[in-house]
């Protein structure tokens, strides 16, 4: 990425744009952290949006999900969309919610599993990496005079006479 914005500001210098213009302005928006993390959350975001479609469903071919469901209570997916309720020769369309919310019920289950093993090897990790043990309030209180005594020493203090 760094040799980009160098051609970026060579082209700038080749065409007379002054520095601190909207090439410079730029680079500073888009060298902010938040920006790059954005990006990146989007990307990752729309990726995550194909795995989580193969596993609840799209309009066009049935999910993991629906055919074992299918599977557990015999027959295939479960398709509630085209269901209605008639009101006074009106259509409400209930089927196409409870199929939307079971879908999110199912998807939100899995995703929370997903999460709580996530957790538990990262917990881990961690401990796995916390092998140093815990200082004491003895170890702390000489640390604490050590740097009492050495500040007392910069300033030309004598130690042990307060």
């Amino acid at each position: 990425m760094p040799e980009l914005f160098d051609k970026v500001e060579k082209i700038a210098r080749i065409e007379g744009i002054t520095k601190r213009g909207v090439i410079a302005e730029f680079k500073e928006f888009i060298n902010r952290g938040n920006v790059v993390d954005l990006a990146v959350a989007f990307v990752m975001g729309a990726a995550f949006k194909t795995v989580v479609d193969s596993f609840a469903g799209t309009d066009k071919q049935p999910g993991i999900l629906g055919g074992f469901i299918g599977a557990l209570f015999g027959g295939s997916q479960p398709d509630f969309s085209k269901r209605v309720l008639t009101v006074n020769g009106s259509d409400i369309p209930f089927g196409a919610f409870a199929t939307a919310s079971l879908n999110f019920f199912f998807v939100s289950v899995a995703l929370f599993l997903v999460v709580k093993f996530y957790n538990r090897f990262r917990d881990r990790d961690e401990e796995a990496g916390d092998t140093e043990a815990p200082a004491t309030t003895d170890d702390l209180v000489l640390l604490l005079r050590e740097i009492r005594d050495e500040m007392r020493a910069a300033r030309g203090d004598i130690p042990g006479e307060s």
